[in-house]
């Protein structure tokens, strides 16, 4: 039976001006696709493109117009689910990853029954939950030591702090006034720089987090510099993480990084990589070269968010995940997604309500 599909634009706003080093975030877009079939629209998927200015290769001035033309394409030829698919592994769509990944997961959502369910397992079923990093923005020092005061008091045991936007030394005394507290045993340090520094910076600042226990730090360097992070991925005193690495690379272009850069770990953004099977691509050449990884939201709103957590649960990773963006936005959609004591579940009290989604049809 021929599938419908519609779409609707909505502007999140952070409760905080979010700081990166790649500037301050007040506010960011998400863009719904909406399936149902034309003769039950009442049950219908929804997935979430969510490009993310500076990082995503698909935030450009051409995306709305692009869902636009597809979408009137779409039901004008009465596509199916299968016709879908084939098009979302098309070439084409390699340049518009998180239009793919939207795509992907209403599909998900319309063949589990529109109730947002993207995968059967314990996450889903809200009879498990999963142990997620405590996240510190960028800001001053007052603003940092207000974040990490509340995250460890919610009971958070891995903390992740961004750094590189003010000043190293001041970034420093924070994570050592974190660490004279709670040693490693008792509490996971990682940092992200968000390619930060240059080479001979992150040398030494690599140098500095080693005498701090740091689990991780990620993308110390500008992405593209595969030499570069070669040396300091052979060098480092700390694992370091891919991430803003891995946006825009498919097919063989995958391997030849890895084997390029070896790095430590890497980490995972579906929204920036093109969905769940892109993501299935890059868990697979993981574990050949035994590299170990984690899962990351990239700032979707709660619908986003709650498939990825789906995803993530039903890979078996045990590292603590990068999923805990949800309570961000001050007009996010309501939902069940809930965090408690460093975890995320689906046992909050309310329930889905995607009202305030105007779709165009």
């Amino acid at each position: 039976m021929p599938l419908k599909a519609s779409y609707c634009k909505h502007t999140l706003n952070f409760k905080f001006d979010a700081g990166t080093s790649r500037g301050i975030l007040k506010t960011k877009d998400s863009y719904y696709i909406k399936l149902h079939d034309s003769q039950t629209p009442e049950t219908f998927g929804v997935g979430e493109a969510a490009p993310l200015k500076g990082l995503s290769i698909d935030y450009k001035p051409e995306f709305e117009p692009f869902i636009k033309v597809f979408l009137e394409k779409f039901n004008t030829e009465g596509l199916e689910s299968a016709d879908i698919q084939a098009a979302l592994s098309s070439e084409m769509f390699l340049s518009w990853p998180s239009i793919r990944f939207a795509f992907e997961m209403a599909l998900l959502d319309l063949q589990n029954g529109g109730k947002r369910t993207y995968f059967q397992n314990a996450f889903s079923e809200k009879k498990d939950a999963i142990e997620i990093n405590g996240l510190i923005w960028m800001g001053d020092e007052a603003f940092m030591s207000r974040q990490i005061i509340d995250k460890l008091k919610a009971g958070f045991r891995t903390l992740k702090m961004k750094i590189g936007a003010i000043d190293f030394d001041t970034e420093y005394k924070l994570l050592k006034s974190i660490r004279s507290n709670f040693p490693a045993d008792e509490l996971t340090l990682r940092v992200d720089a968000n390619g930060a520094f240059t080479l001979d910076e992150a040398q030494e600042v690599l140098k500095e987090l080693k005498k701090l226990d740091i689990h991780s730090i990620e993308q110390p360097i500008k992405a593209n510099q595969w030499e570069s992070m070669a040396k300091l991925c052979q060098e480092t005193p700390v694992p370091i993480a891919l991430d803003e690495e891995l946006i825009g690379i498919n097919g063989a272009e995958q391997k030849k990084l890895l084997d390029a850069i070896k790095p430590q770990f890497l980490i995972f953004k579906p929204t920036l990589l093109g969905g769940f099977a892109a993501t299935d691509n890059w868990i697979d050449l993981a574990a050949k070269q035994n590299i170990d990884w984690w899962i990351t939201s990239a700032l979707e709103a709660n619908i986003g968010l709650n498939a990825i957590c789906q995803y993530t649960y039903s890979k078996n990773n045990l590292l603590p995940q990068g999923l805990g963006t949800g309570s961000l936005f001050e007009n996010n959609t309501p939902s069940p997604l809930d965090v408690f004591q460093g975890a995320i579940s689906l046992g909050g009290k309310d329930k889905w309500d995607l009202s305030g989604l105007a779709f165009d049809n």
